[in-house]
């Protein structure tokens, strides 16, 4: 196949911006967006964009040209249509917790916020589906199906604050995704807008929809093929009781052996953690949840359906954790003791906040079986770059969630941090794994992208972003690298030993 013209898109408009905006120009986007939007729905002056700088991921920062706040799908889809005829990047934005750069703005484009559609539309218990905005928070819609004895399943750490539409971009998990699935499992449908402002719909709330599946191409895009506007998604009974083993390992390899002989022991835990004993030390001052600090790592597995259901698998995986090397074993005694134990995992990352000045937190998903080898190259890491790091994950499907500690005001510092997190992530890839597990790529792994999968594939992803989005409008220069930026990668690989990696916008 002929290799298509990347200079539509993200060669086109450079991440930078190619350097200050130019005011002209602002004014007449300003301009031409109030035509669309109040006022008040527009921001443009440094000190009201300055908090739309940056995602989740505070390492590199951008300030947008504007900030437009459409409080209905109306409005949202006139901004696009302004933005397609003046050509004007734009980067769809949700509540701005994720941890790739996936909405870090464009110096000379449009960040588009969700941030007001913020509605829970429907929710259904006879068809256990909700209908919520982008806007909407993940917990909300378990808070709003409650009632009915029905919950959202995706859970990740960031439930109280992220919403369903930036859970929709980067395809979220959580704590329960090894039984519940991702989000992409847990959505039926998908309406958006298109880089001209048409109405698109993915999926169905039936059981089938006609034409093309291409829900689960939207799901996960990153916000480079439509800005969600609604979202279906599916609710699931609560369970009538849960319990959770915490066991303890006195090595993270034993440990690592064990999660996999529970998976191959045709067990599938409602959810399956794991936690080094930095993480753990962390944590448990923080929370008080129970943990065994003196333990080198420690695995939370969940049994969760009908009390005969759960004693049964409860006392099966005890057998199996025994059998492959726990040193000690609880379950939890009570729905207090269990939301403990879940707790304590959910504040790990603001847990490491509390003894260091930050934090970077890294996303790679590797085979099971080759946790304990991971980790133990991790450790051996934090001597090589002189930086502590805590490790926690979902062990159940091989996503790890290192959290890398360094100093922002030390640019060594900071440099050393980005080099130790850019190994995790090849030897991730190395080993059999994937650049990511449910952070998206955003900007923050382009350069592993370009390891990971070779050209003709990533032509064929820039196939796809040009048929939904010719011009290259909506969020450019993330998750797909260019063939530039994979040159440069390569030549970097030739001098190993001084790794420099382009420079993205920053502090």
């Amino acid at each position: 196949m002929n290799a298509p013209d990347t200079r539509l898109l993200a060669e086109r408009i450079p991440l930078d911006g190619a350097g200050p905006v130019d005011a002209a120009r602002r004014r007449e986007v300003v301009a031409a967006l109030r035509a669309a939007l109040p006022e008040h729905c527009l921001l443009y002056r440094e000190e009201d964009t300055r908090p739309y700088e940056c995602d989740g991921l505070t390492l590199y920062r951008q300030l947008p040209m504007v900030v437009a706040l459409p409080e209905t799908e109306a409005q949202a889809a006139e901004v696009l249509r302004i933005c397609h005829r003046m050509q004007v990047p734009v980067v769809p934005r949700g509540s701005g917790t994720s941890l790739s750069g996936g909405v870090l703005p464009h110096a000379a484009g449009v960040l588009l916020s969700l941030a007001k559609f913020n509605r829970i539309v429907k929710v259904d218990p006879l068809a256990r589906h909700a209908v919520v905005q982008p806007g909407v928070r993940n917990l909300a819609v378990s808070e709003a199906a409650a009632p009915h004895g029905l919950y959202y399943a995706p859970d990740p750490s960031s439930q109280i604050a992220c919403s369903i539409g930036g859970n929709v971009a980067e395809n979220a998990g959580g704590v329960h995704c090894l039984k519940y699935g991702l989000t992409l499992h847990n959505v039926l449908r998908v309406r958006g807008l298109t880089i001209e402002g048409e109405i698109a719909e993915f999926g169905s709330a039936a059981l089938d929809s006609a034409g093309l599946d291409l829900l689960p191409l939207v799901v996960g895009s990153e916000g480079m093929l439509a800005v969600v506007t609604e979202v279906t998604v599916k609710l699931v009974p609560k369970p009538q009781t849960a319990q959770v083993i915490m066991a303890s390992f006195d090595d993270v390899e034993v440990a690592g052996r064990a999660v996999a002989a529970v998976i191959a022991a045709g067990i599938i835990p409602a959810g399956m953690e794991m936690m080094d004993q930095p993480a753990a030390n962390a944590v448990e001052p923080f929370v008080k949840a129970g943990y065994d600090t003196d333990a080198a790592a420690i695995l939370l597995v969940e049994s969760d359906g009908t009390p005969e259901e759960v004693a049964e698998e409860i006392a099966r995986m005890r057998a199996v954790l025994e059998a492959r090397g726990a040193t000690a074993l609880k379950v939890s005694q009570s729905e207090a003791e269990r939301l403990r134990f879940w707790a304590g995992r959910k504040a790990a990352f603001p847990a490491v906040g509390r003894i260091s000045p930050d934090y970077y937190c890294m996303d790679g998903t590797i085979p099971r079986a080759r946790l304990g080898e991971v980790l133990k190259s991790i450790q051996q890491m934090e001597g090589k770059y002189g930086l502590r790091c805590a490790n926690v994950f979902h062990a159940g499907d091989g996503n790890l969630h290192p959290l890398i500690m360094f100093d922002a005001n030390d640019p060594d510092s900071v440099q050393r941090a980005e080099q130790f997190g850019f190994e995790i992530i090849e030897l991730s890839v190395a080993v059999g794994g994937t650049v990511t597990g449910e952070h998206g790529v955003g900007v923050e792994k382009l350069h592993q992208m370009c390891l990971q999968f070779d050209r003709a594939t990533l032509d064929a992803f820039f196939a796809i972003k040009r048929a939904f989005d010719p011009p290259g409008l909506l969020n450019p220069g993330k998750a797909i690298p260019t063939l530039a930026r994979c040159a440069e990668y390569g030549r970097m690989h030739v001098h190993a030993g001084q790794l420099r990696f382009p420079e993205l916008p920053r502090f």
